[in-house]
């Protein structure tokens, strides 16, 4: 799927130098028939080559390949293909550069409980953008925030290996590491939680709570015993190394109740890098705090005629790509050979 997408986007992206590069135009086109599709993609010479096995499938009949390629695009894409999401996919109203210096910028996103799987890939489509183009030398100090981070499908890990070093710090929020594991695979799950520096947890159970007593440590405790017999009663003191939160007071802890270890740097030490403990919230400054908070500010009135205008207009868009390059490529002898027309 990706490979085929890859296609269509980089010819997009160099048509008319970009014009029409959004992700609802690449999946309309990606939705066309066979023959106007690769008509399109071979007129691009620097993907040419990569579409010929396509194209060599296509004209052959080997059908199984070819559907099993971008057949599964077409229906992975197919989901979002709606009024709302090309509204919002595209244009140009801002860039996700949110550290730039001379532009600096907050961006917020919320998925939908009930369309995990259609807006997350959309949400993973930018992050993994604003991954490439925050984490670069010479910007602004920067802070990415993710809640319920296992409903994103990213390449997290070079950002928080690389992020520190250009000022960006990534906070990311799971239920439970077993949520992670099943999203992201075992492999792929425990390179992130051994990548991060620093991991704040509430109340959690069984190997979330385990592996994180193991990695806060085990320090000297001191134990005592009494033995009572028939001629007398006898103490006994030592010491044992032995878990600093055991596994099971992290499964117990309360609400406001936190274990966790944080890194520190060569310039600013922590001698107590592990902690064990509740936070004391001032809930009569937060309430006076959230009552005075503003309504956001409608920026552009939009209403449903809007959008679904401008959905048809996306989909008309490509239709005059098509008919355009069909058109140009039949006037031209030199160039009529590339339109693809297979018998029916």
């Amino acid at each position: 799927m990706d490979f085929v997408l890859f296609q269509v986007i980089w010819f997009l992206k160099k048509y008319r130098n970009g014009e029409f590069c959004t992700l609802p135009h690449a999946i309309e086109l990606i939705q066309t028939d066979y023959d106007d599709l690769f008509t399109l993609l071979r007129l691009e010479k620097e993907i040419e080559v990569l579409i010929n096995p396509f194209l060599t499938a296509y004209l052959n009949d080997v059908m199984e390949q070819l559907e099993g390629q971008i057949a599964s695009a077409k229906i992975a894409l197919a989901r979002l293909s709606s009024p709302q999401l090309y509204y919002v996919l595209s244009g140009n109203d801002f860039s996700l550069d949110i550290n730039n210096p001379e532009h600096p910028k907050v961006i917020c996103m919320g998925n939908n409980p009930q369309k995990i799987l259609t807006y997350g890939a959309v949400l993973s489509l930018y992050t993994n953008r604003m991954f490439k183009v925050i984490n670069q030398k010479n910007k602004l100090k920067s802070i990415l925030f993710f809640d319920e981070f296992p409903t994103l499908t990213t390449d997290v890990v070079p950002t928080i290996s690389t992020g520190r070093g250009n000022k960006v710090a990534t906070f990311l929020g799971i239920q439970d590491i077993s949520q992670l594991r099943k999203e992201y695979g075992k492999e792929q799950a425990d390179v992130i939680i051994n990548t991060v520096g620093n991991m704040i947890s509430g109340q959690v159970t069984g190997d979330s709570a385990r592996q994180l007593s193991e990695r806060i440590g085990k320090i000297m405790q001191d134990r005592e015993s009494l033995s009572i017999n028939s001629g007398d009663t006898s103490i006994s003191k030592s010491k044992q190394l032995d878990s600093a939160v055991p596994a099971s007071t992290i499964a117990a802890l309360s609400s406001g109740e936190f274990v966790g270890s944080v890194a520190d740097t060569p310039q600013q030490k922590i001698a107590l890098k592990a902690f064990h403990a509740e936070i004391i919230n001032d809930f009569d400054a937060i309430q006076k705090e959230e009552a005075a908070y503003k309504p956001i500010p409608v920026i552009k009135p939009v209403d449903n005629a809007i959008v679904q205008r401008h959905y048809m207009q996306i989909r008309q868009d490509v239709r005059d790509i098509i008919e355009s390059e069909t058109n140009r490529l039949m006037n031209d002898p030199a160039l009529a050979h590339l339109i693809i027309k297979k018998s029916k």
